[in-house]
């Protein structure tokens, strides 16, 4: 079976650079970008012969740049059958969600216990950046800003349990993010959404927090469908989200 792709835009190929890269890791952002952005479908097979003459590459680096992936949770490799592109399982997405709902203003409470004002700088920077790669429809990027603020609020809080339960989940959130990234009528609104958890966070007000975060997460997203969509604190229209 070939690569499924949802439009007949070619994968990447490399290209003569200076060598401060890698090919493995020129190829790992191409099939990132392209897993991530829906243009690799989910559940679709990898062929490595056909992968490796459309980057022009010999099938080493190809190989290692999959690994990298697979170690992202963006790739499965089955026994005797092949690599494929990670589906989204809205079970566990909502099991995920359920969970975190109870526990993240836990580790937020802790966060905010222990971290200094260089640590909400880089909260504030991962928001920024959010944004600006919203802005861009770079999803890579956006996922990446994105799972960063999360991932502060569960290994920062000197708990060794959220942490583990942290990266646990962050491959799968790394999907789940995608797949609702392209659900988004306005991606901004993500990074609006973020802000005003943090500012809630600072100020201490944790009810509101919770009330916040029960919106904020979510598990399987429903489609988009009239009476789907909600409006943000500031006007602007986006699909049901995961946080």
């Amino acid at each position: 079976m070939a690569e499924r792709r949802t439009d007949a835009r070619p994968l990447q190929p490399m290209e003569q650079e200076p060598q401060q890269r890698s090919a493995h890791d020129h190829v790992a952002d191409a099939l990132r970008d392209a897993i991530l952005s829906g243009r690799l479908a989910q559940g679709s097979q990898l062929r490595e012969v056909h992968l490796a003459s459309e980057f022009g590459i010999s099938r080493a680096p190809l190989r290692e740049a999959m690994r990298a992936l697979e170690e992202e949770g963006l790739l499965v490799k089955l026994p005797y059958r092949g690599s494929f592109v990670a589906t989204v399982d809205d079970r566990v997405a909502d099991e995920i969600a359920s969970l975190r709902r109870l526990v993240e203003p836990f580790a937020m409470r802790r966060t905010l216990e222990r971290i200094d004002a260089d640590d909400i700088a880089e909260l504030r920077q991962a928001i920024t950046d959010l944004r600006t790669a919203a802005r861009k429809k770079d999803i890579p990027q956006a996922i990446d800003a994105h799972l960063r603020m999360h991932r502060m609020f569960y290994l920062k809080a000197d708990h060794d349990q959220l942490a583990n339960l942290w990266r646990t989940w962050e491959s799968q959130l790394r999907m789940f993010f995608a797949d609702d990234f392209r659900r988004f009528i306005d991606p901004e609104v993500q990074a609006d959404d973020h802000e005003k958890l943090l500012d809630l966070m600072e100020s201490g007000d944790w009810d509101a927090v919770d009330r916040e975060l029960v919106d904020h997460i979510h598990g399987s997203a429903p489609e988009k469908k009239p009476g789907t969509v909600k409006r943000s604190g500031n006007g602007k229209i986006a699909a049901k989200r995961r946080g």
